[in-house]
């Protein structure tokens, strides 16, 4: 079977699973990377209502680089970018952010991909639910799935992965925009096969502030595994997640310093950006 028709039936069965109306609004996640680069190409290839949004970090080079790819795949897709600018919106690139939070959270161990999924997980929700979209769709694939699943495990905490799935099991809430994430059962190889074959714009290196996350660690380890084995840690985490989801942390808060929501009085968020003494 040929990349591209392996990859978008897959893409297809995944987005039937889903259940995803062509009459919602989706609002994808543009990295510049290959997986969300390929999940606004396919959904704009089977005729959902799409648009774009870019979190620009301003982390010099690479950062034009990746806003430059977004830009032109915008322009080739024919859709709307909203691109988020970091600088102008929280007064300083995610490494200056960054640096400011772990000098004082010091020794605390905080990862700089930790601090900035959080930062990313509470813009990309905000903006969603301003701009009114129904869905937040994300280039997360099997690979990714497969080692947050483990590296949940590893770290005694497996109910953390209680809201993952092709569409996130958060508990249900007006503030919340739900996300998808339509490359779920999708291999990393594959879909950097299926870029190239399909000549799209893409940054293939890997973001220069990854350098010391757990998560590096796991990505190690799994890119020692044959691509059968990746799979079956998926299959199996569909098999127990009844038993996972009984594990679900029910709380639902707002932050009362963004409003945001929150498992406790002040978001994660906030926290880490200084709002709470």
């Amino acid at each position: 079977m040929k990349i591209t028709q392996k990859v978008e039936s897959k893409v297809k069965q995944t987005l039937k699973r889903i259940g995803l109306s062509k009459k919602e609004k989706i609002l994808v996640a543009l990295s510049g990377g290959k997986d969300s680069t390929t999940v606004a190409y396919l959904l704009k290839k089977f005729g959902y209502d799409i648009e774009g949004i870019h979190i620009d970090l301003k982390l010099g080079r690479y950062s034009e680089k990746c806003l430059k790819a977004v830009v032109e795949l915008c322009s080739i897709l024919d859709i709307h970018l909203h691109i988020y600018d970091t600088k102008k919106e929280m007064g300083g690139s995610m490494c200056y952010i960054r640096t400011g939070i772990q000098s004082a959270f010091k020794g605390k161990g905080l990862k700089n991909c930790a601090i900035c999924g959080v930062m990313k997980k509470w813009i990309l929700n905000r903006e969603a639910r301003n701009l009114k979209f129904d869905k937040i769709a994300t280039g997360h694939n099997l690979d990714d799935e497969a080692q947050t699943f483990l590296l949940n495990i590893f770290k005694g905490s497996p109910k953390l992965s209680a809201n993952s799935g092709p569409i996130t099991r958060n508990v249900a809430d007006k503030k919340f925009v739900t996300r998808i994430k339509p490359l779920f059962y999708i291999l990393e190889n594959d879909i950097r096969e299926y870029t190239k074959a399909n000549e799209l714009p893409v940054v293939y290196e890997k973001c220069p502030c990854a350098l010391d996350s757990y998560r590096i660690n796991i990505r190690k380890f799994m890119n020692t595994l044959p691509d059968k084995n990746k799979e079956n840690i998926i299959k199996n985490f569909d098999k127990i997640y009844d038993k996972i989801n009984k594990l679900k942390d029910l709380r639902i808060e707002y932050c009362k310093k963004c409003g945001e929501p929150s498992r406790g009085s002040v978001c994660r968020r906030c926290e880490l950006i200084g709002l709470v003494k």
